[in-house]
């Protein structure tokens, strides 16, 4: 699977779990996508490089390690994504949010992009795109195209579920991007949904049909 990074911590898993179950109300699924993007927010920012910081504790100064969080940037993939930003800025709130408004076109099943708004200077900050599926791939796609204009340090790709078409689609238009998911299920059907999955993730986000 190439740059694939499978988030398999029990934690993660029992969340995902939880929220793969068709009954779950609306507001079991929110908060338990919440609680699963925390979780997976500590891998994906593993390797964020720290910054010296001189400090005072109530006995003496030492230099101790944060990260710049300015120089990070969530964008999220309309809208579906944007249920999985708070749980991500919980673990680093002085991150910058960037939004990507596309929808699949029914017929094609292409990405169409209809809104576009991202903080100053990307060419100095590191982007964590943020999209509950990585499915036929074609929005995650379409984004990374869009963003990789402005010439970002970096770009990560972060999903609760994906599939092995998914990933072929993202890595071989962008080999450079790591994934990051929880879960990479058997396979598409052929209206673009992920098998087993977990439905439409946005739907059950937000109580839409």
């Amino acid at each position: 699977m190439g740059n694939v990074h499978l988030i398999d911590h029990p934690l993660v898993q029992h969340k995902l779990t939880l929220m793969r179950r068709k009954d779950a109300s609306t507001s079991t699924f929110r908060t338990l996508l919440n609680e699963l993007s925390t979780l997976m927010a500590y891998e994906v920012t593993r390797d964020m490089p720290l910054q010296d910081v001189e400090v005072e504790t109530p006995l003496e100064t030492m230099t101790g390690k944060m990260i710049d969080g300015k120089k990070l940037v969530f964008v999220s993939i309309l809208r579906a994504g944007n249920g999985i930003l708070e749980g991500m800025l919980n673990v680093v709130p002085g991150a910058r949010v960037g939004h990507v408004g596309l929808y699949r076109d029914p017929e094609t099943l292409e990405a169409v992009e209809y809104y576009f708004k991202m903080p100053q200077d990307m060419q100095e900050r590191d982007i964590v795109v943020v999209d509950p599926m990585l499915a036929t791939g074609n929005s995650a796609i379409a984004a990374v195209n869009r963003l990789k204009k402005l010439k970002p340090k970096s770009i990560k790709f972060v999903c609760l579920l994906t599939c092995p078409e998914g990933i072929a689609a993202l890595q071989k238009a962008h080999p450079d991007v790591a994934i990051y998911t929880a879960a990479i299920d058997r396979q598409l059907n052929e209206h673009g949904y992920i098998l087993p999955g977990l439905g439409d993730a946005g739907d059950r986000i937000f109580g839409t049909k």
